[in-house]
Parts: C-alpha cells; sequence; structure tokens
C-alpha cells in the first residue's frame, strides 16, 4: 500500500472524529475535469467503492485517498496553435501581434485544445494516526505533498500540521553511519546510497546492489561528499531508502512481516493493518536514531503526548542527541495560508516532480 512516506506532525488542539472528517472532504470530492479545465483535484472512497465513505477506520488508523486529474498538452503542440493564429492575423491586417496579444493568443489556443487532450490521473494514500499524532503521505514528491496539505487545512478546522524535523540531520547522521559502519540500533544499512559534494563541482557518486562497509566510501565521506540517499532494512522487517530531506522512499515490506498470514489473506483491511502496525513502529524509532524530535512550531504536541503518559510517548520517538550534529542551525518557523505551519524543517526540493504523478 505505502511506497514512499513523506511524514507531518499534527499541531495539539486539533480533535475530530470520523464523521466530522467524512462531511469535511465530501465538500471536495474528486471530479473528472471538465472539457476546458486543466486540473483537477479532491477525495475518492479509499476502498474504491462508488459513492463509498472518503475516510476508513482500520484498527483506529484513519486513511483517505487522494486523486489528481490534468490534462496533457503537449508543448510542441500548444506553440504550434499559437504560430497558426498568429500567421493568421499577420496575414489579415499585416501586422505581427504584440507581447501582450500573443499571451491572450496563447490562452486561446489552451482553450480550443484542452477538450482534445488526453488526461492523467493519479492517486495517493494519505494516513492519519490520531494517537500519535502524525500525518503521513504516501508519496515522494514535495510539492504534491504541499497540494494535499493544503485542501486538508482548507477542509478540516483548526488543523496545523509540521514537517516532521529531528535533532539530528538525515544527511549528518547518515554520514556517520557509513562512516563508522555503525548504524542505529535496530536498523542495518543495506547496498545503496549516494554521496554528493557540497562544492560547485557537485560530484555525485552513487552506489548500487554493492557492499558499502569499505574503505573508498569513507574516503568520499572524508573528501566532503555527503550522503543524499541511504539503503537502510529496520529489524529485519522493512526496507526503505532513506533521504537527507527525511523522506522514506522504496518502502517494501519483508517476508517476516507476513509471517503467520494466509495467501487469501489480502484485502483493503488487512493490507491497512499490516502497513500501519509496521510503520506506527518504525517511525518512532527512526525519530529516535535521528536524536528525537526537534523544536518546532508544533513541538509541544510532541510534549502533550509525552505527558499523557509512557505509551503514548513511544509515538514521539524522544531520544538523546545522535553522534551527529546538525549541520546547520534549524531556520524560524513559517507558516503559510490556512494555518499551515510549514517549518522549521526545510522541505526538500523536487528535482523532477513531473516524473510520476505521485
Amino acid at each position: 500500500m505505502f511506497k514512499n512516506l513523506i511524514v507531518y506532525r499534527i499541531a495539539p488542539g486539533w480533535q475530530a472524529d470520523l464523521t466530522q472528517v467524512e462531511e469535511a472532504l465530501a465538500k471536495t470530492p474528486f471530479t473528472e475535469c471538465g472539457a476546458t479545465q486543466e486540473k483537477s483535484l479532491g477525495w475518492i472512497a479509499p476502498r474504491g467503492e462508488a459513492h463509498g465513505a472518503l475516510v476508513e477506520s482500520v484498527g483506529g488508523q484513519w486513511i483517505l485517498r487522494f486523486m489528481v486529474e490534468t490534462k496533457v498538452l503537449p508543448g510542441s503542440v500548444l506553440n504550434r496553435k499559437v504560430k497558426e493564429k498568429a500567421a493568421r492575423i499577420e496575414q489579415e491586417t499585416g501586422r505581427k501581434p504584440g507581447k501582450k496579444e500573443s499571451k491572450e493568443l496563447k490562452d486561446e489556443a489552451k482553450l480550443d485544445l484542452l477538450p482534445m487532450a488526453f488526461t492523467k490521473q493519479g492517486s495517493l494514500w494519505v494516513w492519519i494516526d490520531t494517537d500519535a499524532r502524525l500525518l503521513v503521505l504516501d508519496t515522494s514528491a514535495q510539492g504534491r505533498a504541499d497540494e494535499v496539505v493544503s485542501l486538508l487545512v482548507d477542509s478540516l478546522p483548526g488543523l496545523s500540521v509540521s514537517l516532521l524535523n529531528t535533532q539530528t540531520s538525515p544527511q549528518a547522521a547518515m554520514a556517520h553511519w557509513l562512516a563508522t559502519q555503525e548504524p542505529p540500533v535496530g536498523f542495518s544499512i543495506d547496498r545503496e546510497c549516494e554521496l554528493k559534494s557540497a562544492d560547485e563541482a557537485k560530484a555525485v557518486v552513487r552506489y548500487a546492489r554493492h557492499p558499502l562497509d569499505i574503505e573508498e566510501v569513507q574516503q568520499h565521506i572524508q573528501q566532503g561528499k555527503l550522503p543524499t540517499k541511504l539503503a537502510l532494512t529496520w529489524d529485519d522487517r522493512v526496507s526503505f531508502m532513506l533521504t537527507e530531506g527525511l523522506q522514506v522512499r522504496k518502502l517494501s515490506f519483508l517476508d517476516t512481516v507476513f509471517e503467520g498470514t494466509k495467501a487469501d489473506d489480502g484485502g483493503f483491511d488487512t493490507d491497512v493493518a499490516i502497513a500501519t502496525g509496521e510503520l506506527v513502529k518504525l517511525i518512532p524509532d527512526l525519530i529516535e536514531a535521528l536524536g528525537g524530535e526537534a523544536e518546532s512550531g508544533v513541538a509541544s504536541a510532541a510534549e502533550a503526548i509525552a505527558a499523557a503518559g509512557p505509551a503514548n510517548a513511544s509515538a514521539v520517538g524522544a531520544a538523546p542527541a545522535a553522534p551527529a550534529q546538525r549541520a546547520v542551525p534549524a531556520t524560524p518557523v513559517r507558516k503559510s495560508g490556512g494555518g499551515v505551519v510549514t517549518g522549521p524543517a526545510t522541505a526538500p526540493v523536487d528535482t523532477d516532480p513531473d516524473s510520476a504523478p505521485f
């Protein structure tokens, strides 16, 4: 079910039940693009049933599904249409369209072509853990995540979230683990990583299906190259790729997770129970491996959970500082419209946001 993770901390004070969330999401259901509409987004039933519930609760974990549809209009086709319109004007009037008129011609050409354009759809899973106060999105594209968060905040009164931020930056921690070959307790280093230099050369070294406990890797780190991606396995149960932006990619549940289950045990509820059952333990362990949660605009969420008792405190994953310290100071809290707390963590840049819908 989940292949990638971007994790947010939900601020304390937000309370809602399933009925309230269902009613809120029902105000922005997904509908297909109209004839001249470039993009449409909204919520669909997680179970895939027509007119089904827009939020499902499985074992107390809330699951939503976000859908986006976009019209595919190649730039070359649009430009050709604009040139045809400009040539017609020049032929009829003897003048070339100016800058403002050219822009208007482009808008006209787009409206002409959109009804004939193909559409592209993509969906992503959204998981809300109300006990741990976590919002988890199944995407590797920060831009897509921002769309979902904005829609959620607009739909759910009082909701504020912050990108998960840790005391030790993932990059500094990954560099320490590779240099010392001492991964955090419960984790093991796999056979894939990417190292990038911070100088003007921006040199990149990638290892795939290759042992990383070699002197060459340590030399690269000593020369100033820092890891931007590192493959890890947690508790011999879940393998994944950790990025410098604290994203989890290439998530894969190993065979040990499915021991004791039958071949016909599939289905929505089973998939959700297995995925959330593992991730609700992995995420706190990963936070702990990175030195615990850092102060942020919603840091009091962690304090509120810890104050509620030891059982809930484990969800926060507070821990002593990791050996490697944050390479750069935290930036001030930033807020955007709708009450979303987006800092202090710096959101990773989408280097190729259109490579896949999600």
